[in-house]
Order: structure tokens, then sequence, then C-alpha cells
């Protein structure tokens, strides 16, 4: 090398810092591409080996939620002491409402296990109480209640125990 060879090095500049941005987020779109191609090519648009039915499921649970908020009827439930479920039931104007019969059962909100079925027995107007030896923590109270004529109301509440 000569003191008359001045030839400067290699410099970055604001086109080098360009082209790295276009190269970056070029492969990155592409990639993306790719990826959403084929995500699109290989989801069939089920998400139910049988959608039909599904649907139907779907449609009759639809008319009973419309049906259920035609009768107005309010419920609440609780612990009202250990090992005691109480439901009470009335209609949209306030008065009690007897049922001929309540299916129900409290389960664990995460897991299957532990289910307990509840009999329900009349304890004055529109009042209904079951036994159930629950431990402590968080229960699902899952219940279908018929009237007389035959109408149902489905309901689910949150209850926890001490």
């Amino acid at each position: 090398m000569s003191a008359s060879d001045t030839r400067p090095g290699f410099r970055i500049t604001g086109w080098h810092v360009l082209g790295a941005f276009v190269v970056f987020f070029g492969v990155t779109t592409a990639v993306d591409a790719v990826m959403v191609v084929d995500a699109y090519r290989s989801f069939p648009g089920q998400v139910t080996s049988s959608p039909y039915e599904e649907g139907l499921r779907f449609d009759a649970a639809l008319h009973q939620q419309r049906s259920q908020a035609g009768l107005g009827w309010r419920m609440t439930a609780g612990f009202a002491a250990p090992g005691l479920v109480e439901l009470t039931v009335r209609d949209r104007a306030g008065a009690p409402v007897g049922l001929a019969r309540i299916e129900a059962r409290l389960e664990r909100p995460a897991t299957e296990v532990g289910r307990i079925p509840l009999s329900f027995a009349p304890a004055g107007p529109g009042v209904y109480r079951a036994k159930a030896h629950a431990d402590a923590g968080a229960w699902d109270l899952r219940l279908s209640a018929y009237d007389r004529q035959g109408r149902r109301f489905d309901a689910e509440r949150r209850l926890m125990t001490p």
C-alpha cells in the first residue's frame, strides 16, 4: 500500500439501511403470506363432525331462550346454610312460581369430577331446598325447572361454599 492510495473503506449509507429494511420486511411479509395461505388451505371450515345437528341444537337453544324470556321468571339460588341449597322462583309480578319438577346438579367449574345431583323439595311459596354435601369452594348449579304446564326454565349459577 502506498501513501498515495487514499481509497476509502466501506461505509453504510442511507441506501444500505433502506435496502436492509426493504429486504427484512419483504421476507417477513412473504413468510406471513405463505403461512396464511397454508392455514387457509388446510382448514376445512368445519369445527364439528356433525354441523347440521349442531345447528339444529343451536336453533333449539335460541328458541328455548326466547320462550324462557317470555315467561318473565326470576330465579335466585345460593347456600342457605352449610349443605343446603335454596332456590327462589318469582314471576314477572313478583308472585311465587309453583314448580312441578326441578332437575339440578352441582358441579365444579373446572372439572367433571364430583358432580352432585340435587333433589329439590318445596319449602314455601316459590322456595325450594335441596341437601348438598358440597366441599368448600366454587360450584356451578345447573338446573331445568318445569311448571305444571310443562314450561321449562334453564339456569346456571355460580355458588360459593364457605
